[in-house]
């Protein structure tokens, strides 16, 4: 049975990386992958994201949408 170990850890400034378990006994045989974690990408839009759903007609629930259609008859 294989049984895996998922830590995140910093390489040290030497190009090392040190791993610490108590499933690992001397002696004991692994093997050992590597994945880079990549940083994320930053968010493009900026501010323009912040003006999603802030304008006229975008409605949190099918009530307040019922409700500004119901108005806007009544002011006709």
């Amino acid at each position: 049975m294989v049984k895996a170990i998922r830590q995140e850890i910093t390489v040290q400034k030497d190009n090392m990386i040190e791993i610490h378990s108590s499933a690992l006994k001397p002696g004991t045989h692994v093997e050992v992958i590597l994945l880079l974690l990549e940083k994320p990408a930053p968010k493009k839009g900026g501010k323009w994201l912040s003006l999603l759903g802030a304008g006229k007609g975008s409605f949190s629930s099918i009530e307040e949408a019922d409700d500004f259609i119901r108005n806007e008859r009544d002011t006709i």
